[in-house]
């Protein structure tokens, strides 16, 4: 164990019984925002060539502590090591040049640009095109990462685009790797090439912090985790020796509940979507003659990797985008030509993706981005005039009913954790009691214990009798909660298939476009 308690000596030991000396080490690190004590006495170690996991609840103070070590904060009070010298970069590029990479969990790239061109534009002194290319197809190469340098971002897969990120890292040499859930956006061959390139670099000597919420990944890849509880170290394990449920009680302080999925049973259509076809346009993935039907009690799960259609499935789904007649119909209703409000009347409602800017505003309190999309169904507002007591009390019953982590519906929805802004506008669409509910990833970026709270909340509303399409890269999600899945593959949809005795392995290759991959049309 490694925390404010235990000063044993940070090694990492191998097979042969060589042992790897302690490359970083906090100590007491704190850092207290107005309300929140974001971390408070945080002591941890890493040993050079170890993969080291950081766990916690969303709010737990992960970010934080990777953006100090990263420089982009400055704690209150501790102090950091690395390689034995201290540790306190000013910002990230002098982390950088101390020798610490952090691949974020969202992309910092520009479709528009090459490979060579976006990775010269994040390094601190980047080398001639030609040099850099070079340099880029032989790191890229060595490490089971190929790219081709001169390829625009924008025809990239989400696994490629993790590559740039990963290899532009790379090309700095660090000594300390920081990756932010670096499988979120990932197939299940594609994470496994990452792990086969995260075990050759720690054999090398890296050392690699890991934030990721899935823990059977954190025990299938890790050597240890330190795990977080409000802002404090509370263990560091072998997360080998521990189950995923334990690991997750760890982090909550309880014993995290299993999601029940008892009590559904499927009745009527509800929700039909026929010949769905958009227009091709410069950005973006067209949509081509996508058809299903989900019934009354049922979850339709969609997989697919990121940038094959799932924002314009969304669009055209929730009324940003409007198409001809017929092609999407609420309970016999018509609602193809309508916008998102009219359907929101009709029962038809939507979480996007984007949580920030696309599904809340960040400058706006809870109370505020409560009243966006509740306003007509909640009866937030009278002849025009908004019910601000109304409105105060569902952004309360959102935060309440979905614990989200906040000081109240006054907070501005940016000053959240992105796991609870996440449990904020999921939370706020199903209590408007939906017929029909599409999602885009539901549990993107929360820990384990939301997660499953808000999986749960979805069953429970199918149990209601609302037909739910969940749209989600996390496979072990959709076998958890759908009755049938489809894969979207460049803007096609797969036939729904019955969930039951569907493999991951299966799963992932007919999000490659494998097994047929034949339009669907509308499927009882």
């Amino acid at each position: 164990m490694c925390n404010g308690r235990n000063r044993l000596t940070c090694q990492k030991h191998d097979g042969d019984g060589v042992t790897t000396a302690e490359l970083f080490r906090a100590e007491g690190l704190s850092k207290t925002y107005p309300g929140v004590r974001a971390n408070d006495d945080v002591s941890f170690c890493v040993a050079a060539g170890e993969i080291h996991a950081l766990l916690g609840e969303n709010g737990a103070g992960k970010s934080t502590l990777v953006k100090t070590i990263y420089g982009l904060i400055r704690p209150d009070a501790g102090q950091m090591r690395l390689g034995g010298a201290p540790h306190a970069p000013a910002d990230p590029h002098a982390a950088r040049a101390a020798g610490v990479g952090m691949v974020f969990q969202h992309f910092s790239l520009f479709d528009a640009l090459t490979v060579a061109e976006n990775i010269a534009l994040g390094m601190d002194a980047p080398p001639r095109r030609a040099d850099l290319s070079r340099r880029i197809a032989q790191v890229s190469a060595a490490y089971g990462l190929p790219l081709n340098p001169a390829r625009r971002i924008e025809s990239l897969s989400a696994g490629e685009r993790q590559r740039v990120e990963i290899v532009r890292c790379l090309l700095g040499n660090p000594r300390l790797l920081i990756m932010d859930e670096p499988t979120s956006v990932l197939t299940p061959q594609e994470a496994e090439i990452l792990f086969a390139t995260l075990r050759q670099l720690a054999a090398q000597g890296t050392a690699i912090l890991y934030i990721s919420h899935k823990l059977d990944e954190i025990r299938t890849h890790c050597d240890r985790a330190t795990i977080l509880r409000q802002g404090r170290v509370v263990s560091t394990v072998n997360p080998r020796d521990h189950s995923a449920r334990e690991l997750a009680a760890m982090m909550v302080g309880a014993e995290m509940r299993l999601v029940d999925r008892s009590g559904r049973q499927a009745g009527e259509v509800v929700l039909t979507v026929a010949g769905l076809t958009s227009a091709p346009a410069s950005e973006g993935t067209s949509l081509q003659d996508v058809g299903f039907q989900v019934r009354s009690g049922e979850i339709l799960g969609i997989g697919g990797v990121a940038g094959n259609g799932q924002e314009e499935l969304i669009a055209a789904l929730s009324g940003e985008t409007t198409g001809r007649p017929g092609t999407v119909m609420l309970d016999g209703g018509d609602l193809s030509a309508q916008g998102p409000e009219p359907r929101r009347r009709a029962g038809l409602l939507a979480a996007p993706e984007d949580r920030l800017g696309h599904a809340a505003v960040p400058e706006m309190s809870l109370t505020e981005n409560a009243i966006l999309t509740g306003a007509t169904r909640q009866q937030l507002q009278k002849r025009g005039v908004i019910d601000h007591r109304a409105a105060r009390c569902f952004a309360e019953t959102i935060i309440a009913d979905f614990d989200v982590r906040t000081p109240g519906p006054a907070t501005a929805a940016g000053a959240l954790s992105g796991g609870n802004l996440q449990k904020f506008v999921i939370g706020r669409e199903i209590l408007q009691n939906p017929r029909a509910l599409v999602v885009n990833q539901p549990t993107w970026g929360v820990d384990a214990g939301a997660a499953a709270a808000i999986r749960q909340a979805l069953l429970d509303l199918a149990g209601r009798g609302a037909a739910v399409v969940v749209i989600s890269q996390d496979l072990d999600e959709l076998l958890e909660l759908s009755d049938r899945f489809a894969a979207l593959n460049n803007g096609r949809l797969s036939a729904p298939v019955a969930t039951e005795g569907l493999t991951l392995e299966q799963i992932g290759l007919m999000l490659g476009g494998a097994h047929g991959m034949e339009v669907a049309h509308v499927a009882a």
